[in-house]
């Protein structure tokens, strides 16, 4: 660390800033003060987690297995840690990550409350100067955003939400203390992966349950369960084949797609391989099953009908389980929220399903919600309407960069980045889990190992030949802003109308399609940075 004067006053300076102490920025401070770099973390909340500290909401947990979460770097850490449950709950996974932050003593590298308001790249001084919220300013060689795909929360856009008088809040901001809700008319407004989880969580517990659903999602079942001690001992003895499993899968889980063509197999093979994955825990439903159920119509139309019927199976009112099944997309076309009871939720007699496309809300009144036909009272308004994803908390920065070059105005109709990690105009920001970069659309944590080791390695190369700068080239940016567009002309969810495709009818200028996840899977991508770093950082420009 050290400072420099800016008038009478001294800056703090470090090499490298970390925006964000979650699951990336967690492993990149660790990582980089291995190899001696002058790094600090800031973090906007009062503690580590990231998507873990802030999402305390009932039924919040991971979707995919809990032992391809967890980080790999450490082999003391994979043989001291038991999960508990095969897909383990936020309170679980925010003392996990707490207890790598004290195993690792990594708590002294991270600053708390300081949100990054605004950073402005200085050509003169090549380097980063950030304005916090709290009034201070920090200067950095290089700057790695790890700031969350989804880490800013939407409310929806109705009128009069401040005149309601109960209480309400977004899922992302649930209160610390203990809500007792066996007495409270509750409404859920938005069933989208949070939805879900947190409909059947707290069903049984609330006086009375209204689930205001705008679109309906596809779902499956998640099949959670405890892991015991002997399961446990058993996963240990095998972390190397579980986590080269995961490095082998496009979407970085352990789950991979079928070898067979679906075309090859008949109808009742198809449907034999559907029953049973529809029992297994975990997305095997959704990405162990044949690759054409993604790419092609027809297979995806017979997958589709297969689960509707599992729908309709499981809610008895015939009326509400039409409701429950998507008309407007295709099953998996969409991120699978994975669910626990959430179809039966709708079996009891406290929980209302309000239609909002047939029955829309006008607006937020005192005592609840009106919609076209009724006005329903409430003392709890929970909004599950998810986030500006991916770019979202870029955009609530102001990233300047050359020239004052402005992120948000780059990026307005679309990220354009090359291979995720940097864009044309801003040296030296290399982002950790930017826009079209595999970790958007894999197992986070594997994923972001990835990226994390990749900025590793390069401030190791920069510091080894004396190099003060990062760019990469408009030419490299724009082929691959094109080849992730035509990965979306591969895969059915060029179709889909959600935050895959950067839609969100929450914000202002997200009701357009936009190429923000690299379809390629998490193998090809790998291979992409591992050849620009053979290739001598082809694509950028070091100086």
């Amino acid at each position: 660390m050290g400072e420099q004067q800016s008038g009478s006053e001294a800056v703090e300076h470090h090499e490298v800033i970390v925006i964000g102490a979650g699951v990336a920025g967690i492993y990149a401070l660790h990582r980089l003060r291995e190899i001696g770099v002058d790094v600090v973390v800031l973090e906007a909340g009062e503690d580590a987690g990231g998507t873990w500290f802030w999402n305390r909401y009932p039924g919040c947990r991971f979707d995919s297995e809990s032992y391809t979460y967890g980080y790999s770097f450490s082999e003391e850490l994979l043989e001291e840690w038991h999960w508990k449950e095969r897909f383990s709950p936020q309170p679980e996974n925010l003392r996990y990550l707490q207890h790598v932050v004290e195993k690792f003593g990594l708590r002294n590298g991270m600053r708390f409350n300081q949100q990054l308001q605004k950073a402005g790249w200085n050509d003169e001084t090549r380097r980063w100067h950030l304005s916090l919220g709290s009034g201070d300013t920090m200067t950095c060689d290089l700057l790695l955003p790890a700031i969350g795909l989804l880490s800013a929360p939407t409310l929806p856009r109705y009128e009069g939400q401040q005149d309601f008088t109960g209480q309400s809040f977004h899922t992302y901001h649930w209160p610390k203390d203990p809500i007792d809700m066996s007495e409270l008319r509750v409404a859920v407004v938005g069933t989208g992966a949070t939805g879900v989880q947190i409909i059947p969580a707290i069903a049984e517990n609330v006086k009375s349950l209204h689930v205001f659903q705008r679109r309906p999602n596809w779902c499956a079942p998640l099949r959670n369960g405890p892991i015991s001690d002997d399961e446990m001992a058993e996963i240990r003895s095998r972390y190397d084949e579980i986590f080269a499993r995961c490095a082998e899968t496009p979407g970085g889980f352990i789950h991979g797609p079928d070898d067979r063509s679906f075309h090859d197999a008949d109808v009742s093979e198809r449907l034999e391989l559907w029953e049973w994955l529809y029992e297994q825990p975990g997305f095997g439903i959704w990405l162990a099953n044949f690759r054409e159920v993604l790419m092609e119509e027809d297979a995806n139309a017979e997958l589709s009908a297969f689960i509707a019927n599992k729908i309709r199976e499981r809610v008895n009112d015939p009326v509400v389980a039409e409701k429950l099944i998507p008309k407007d997309h295709g099953f998996g076309v969409q991120r699978v929220p994975m669910e626990t009871n959430y179809f039966e939720a709708y079996n009891r007699d406290n929980v209302t399903l309000v239609d909002i496309s047939e029955e829309p809300i006008d607006r937020i009144v005192a005592e609840g919600i009106k919609t076209s036909a009724d006005t329903y009272e409430f003392d709890l308004i929970i909004y599950a309407t998810g986030f500006d994803a991916i770019t979202g908390a870029f955009d609530r920065i102001e990233f300047i960069g050359k020239d004052g070059r402005r992120l948000r105005d780059e990026w307005e109709k679309g990220p354009r980045t090359y291979l995720g990690v940097q864009v044309e105009g801003f040296p030296n920001l290399v982002m950790l889990a930017g826009p079209q970069g595999a970790s958007v659309s894999t197992n986070f944590p594997r994923a972001i190992e990835t990226s994390v080791d990749w900025a590793a390695d390069l401030i190791s190369h920069m510091r080894d030949n004396d190099l003060r700068t990062i760019e990469c080239t408009r030419e490299a940016q724009d082929d691959w802003v094109q080849e992730v567009e035509n990965l979306y002309g591969m895969v059915l969810l060029r179709n889909a109308r959600g935050w895959f495709t950067g839609y969100n009818s929450n914000v202002d200028g997200r009701d357009v399609k936009r190429h923000v996840i690299y379809n390629g899977g998490a193998p090809r991508y790998r291979k992409k940075l591992e050849k620009s770093v053979a290739d001598n950082y082809d694509g950028f420009v070091l100086t």
